[in-house]
């Protein structure tokens, strides 16, 4: 275990400082929840030190995972389903935890079972799409468990996006509480007023994310291969890491696209294809939020997306930020990117609006909005 927690100056003192364990997936490669876990963690071990007691359990070994954090460590690797209860209940069992934060419905299930028998709260912290995650036998036992036996014990649920909330009230009516934590967009270095070097010849699009069905990005292949024969300038950047990288590559070869779209690995650090490129475009088929388009949108980026559950409508709420296109892409995403590519230096004229929108999902702001959702469900 490594404890490192420390007290930012000005932060607000409590009498009573609440111990709080969350628990990271366990997945192997270190992204989207798992980066909002570790970066609100961070934020609250920082700035309410006074406050919170902050442990992280990790159950597996991440790549890309930071060094170093603010928090404390719990470093766990389960040997199988059994040994990971009996795990949970001995690590939640180990301190006397006024809340425990677990991500999605499948691990809070596992850990609540778990430790029946102990008097602690839990929070269950959503960050996908619940109706996307029920597709298995496994996973519908424990949604069934979830709506029987556990959600009446939970102190509170957490999503990442008011839809996100709603449509889990839908599939699961209850009366616990339910919380709205935006997730925090980092900051980059470097970026801010800068005037980036602008491609005058062609118009590039980005997309970041996994290399996955879930991300969507053959959907924005087929849509781009049907623009560049009309505005052949057009450029495209794939973005990420994942297991979908040979498909998309082939799909590239296959459209006749190799000159106009790259496919690149940025698994931690996007920057260096955000800051030069000039559209984002986001083609997932579901979402929790989106970090991605709120990257792109601190990076002053335009952006495109399908309206998929959940997240982009939440975020792209006025036309300055970008357009919202039918969830299946099709020729609505043409449409999109063409516009983009004809009217590209009318819309650098709201790239600050963009910049200064996001500042809502701060790190600073959003860490204080998570600190009284604690305080709340702790309590």
């Amino acid at each position: 275990m490594n404890s490192c927690g420390r007290s930012a100056v000005g932060a607000t003192y409590s009498p009573v400082r609440r111990k709080i364990l969350y628990i990271q997936p366990g997945t192997s490669v270190f992204a989207g929840i798992e980066r909002v876990v570790d970066t609100v963690c961070s934020s609250l071990a920082e700035k309410y030190a006074a406050d919170f007691e902050v442990d992280v359990l990790y159950t597996s070994s991440h790549d890309y995972r930071p060094p170093s954090p603010s928090y404390n460590v719990i470093d766990v690797r389960p040997r199988g389903r059994l040994d990971l209860m009996r795990m949970f209940r001995r690590v939640i069992k180990s301190k006397d935890y006024d809340l425990v934060v677990v991500p999605q419905i499948e691990p809070a299930v596992i850990a609540m079972t778990a430790c029946i028998g102990l008097r602690r709260k839990f929070a269950i912290h959503l960050h996908g799409n619940p109706g996307r995650e029920r597709s298995h036998l496994k996973a519908r036992i424990l949604f069934f468990l979830m709506r029987r036996y556990f959600l009446h014990r939970a102190s509170y649920v957490f999503g990442t996006s008011p839809r996100q909330l709603a449509s889990f009230q839908a599939m699961f009516p209850s009366n616990t509480p339910q919380r709205w934590l935006p997730n925090p967009v980092r900051r980059f270095d470097g970026v801010g007023g800068e005037v980036p070097t602008q491609d005058n010849e062609h118009v590039t699009f980005v997309n970041v994310g996994r290399f996955s069905f879930q991300k969507g990005q053959d959907i924005l292949l087929d849509a781009f291969a049907e623009l560049v024969k009309r505005r052949p300038q057009a450029r495209l950047k794939i973005v990420g890491h994942g297991s979908g990288e040979k498909d998309l590559r082939n799909q590239v070869r296959r459209l006749g696209l190799e000159a106009q779209v790259s496919i690149e690995q940025y698994p931690v650090n996007p920057q260096p294809a955000l800051a030069a490129s000039d559209v984002y475009v986001s083609s997932s088929r579901w979402e929790g939020w989106s970090l991605a388009i709120c990257e792109a949108l601190r990076f002053g980026l335009p952006v495109i997306s399908t309206d998929c559950e959940f997240g982009p409508s939440d975020i792209l709420i006025d036309e300055r930020l970008g357009r919202l296109v039918a969830a299946n892409g099709g020729a609505p995403l043409v449409d999109a990117m063409m516009y983009y590519c004809d009217n590209l230096d009318r819309e650098r004229q709201h790239d600050n609006f963009r910049r200064n929108y996001v500042d809502r999902y701060s790190e600073e702001n959003i860490v204080n909005i998570h600190a009284d959702a604690l305080r709340l469900a702790s309590s």
